[in-house]
């Protein structure tokens, strides 16, 4: 393949009601380091039986010494941005710079009460504290008077080691969450969708590229991909499915938002997403994680790209 492509994996967070497996964890975030992935991925679920997605960061930083640590994504409409800005800079700098804050809005407004929060206006939220990150993050003294929050001479300090500020990858489909991206961040990151529907997504992102006259070469695309590597295909599905129904409260979805099967048939579907315009694969296996991060590095990323990139 002509593209260089980053591979990043998904932290095991979820437990099918069985006690959190800390060793399991811990394992799995040394070897992920010392094989060579580029990053090490979280994402938040507010309603799932999901481990905290920046707590979880926090363990890695400790873990590990060179991967990178992303969220895909944060729902940080549901926090403070004061506080938000602080807790992340202070894990940017316990991970020596190794953050990427991958942001989002979601879809399920039912939650925000439980926050003491309203959904209304919740896009202007999720904007207006985004640009209070960037702020805190850059300006030594930020006063701000707005619709969500009112901050009079407020700093965050130590400021992240990443200048300007860690890399903000958005989340999202919808054309508007598409220009948004491009707009306000540093990259964009694809979900739980086909390889199709991404593919439509890319030349939507490449599009607004040339609207606002940003460098490709300096912008992300990266999709997550929930992986299942093994000959029985319908054992594979069935295990999808049912993290699927757990997690995300729908079933029966594997066979357009997964790959699953041999070796070769995932090599062949993962190269696909690449063709689409995927820089980075954030690679989701749903159960036995070692055996996944193991046979992946060995057996199936050379084949996409032999001189794998292995650090950022």
């Amino acid at each position: 393949m002509q593209q260089a492509v980053k591979f990043g994996i998904a932290i095991p967070q979820a437990f099918g009601g069985e006690p959190v497996d800390i060793t399991l964890i811990t394992g799995f975030l040394r070897r992920a380091d010392a094989l060579g992935y580029h990053s090490l991925w979280v994402q938040e679920v507010i309603d799932a039986a999901l481990l905290e997605p920046v707590s979880m960061l926090t363990y890695a930083a400790a873990m590990t010494q060179n991967i990178r640590l992303g969220s895909a994504i944060l729902l940080t409409a549901l926090r403070s941005p004061l506080q938000l800005a602080k807790t992340l800079s202070t894990l940017d700098q316990l991970s020596q710079g190794r953050l990427i804050v991958g942001v989002g809005l979601g879809s399920n407004t039912k939650v925000y009460p439980g926050y003491g929060i309203s959904a209304d206006r919740r896009l202007r939220r999720f904007i207006d504290g985004i640009d209070l990150l960037k702020a805190l993050w850059t300006e030594e003294r930020v006063s701000r008077e707005g619709e969500f929050w009112t901050l009079v001479d407020e700093r965050v300090e130590p400021k992240p080691v990443q200048k300007p500020h860690p890399p903000l990858w958005f989340g999202g489909s919808h054309p508007n969450a598409l220009r948004r991206a491009v707009q306000l961040g540093n990259g964009w990151l694809g979900g739980r969708t086909s390889t199709e529907k991404f593919r439509a997504h890319v030349v939507g992102v490449q599009r607004f590229l040339d609207e606002f006259n940003r460098d490709p070469a300096d912008f992300m695309i990266g999709k997550r991909t929930y992986i299942a590597v093994d000959k029985n295909k319908a054992r594979a599905e069935q295990k999808l499915n049912q993290w699927f129904g757990e997690v995300y409260k729908v079933r029966d979805i594997a066979n357009t938002t997964a790959i699953y099967g041999s070796e070769q048939e995932c090599i062949d579907k993962l190269g696909e997403i690449v063709h689409a315009g995927a820089k980075l694969l954030i690679l989701n296996p749903i159960s036995d994680h070692m055996e996944h991060l193991e046979i992946l590095a060995s057996d199936v990323l050379p084949q996409l790209s032999p001189a794998w990139e292995k650090t950022a």
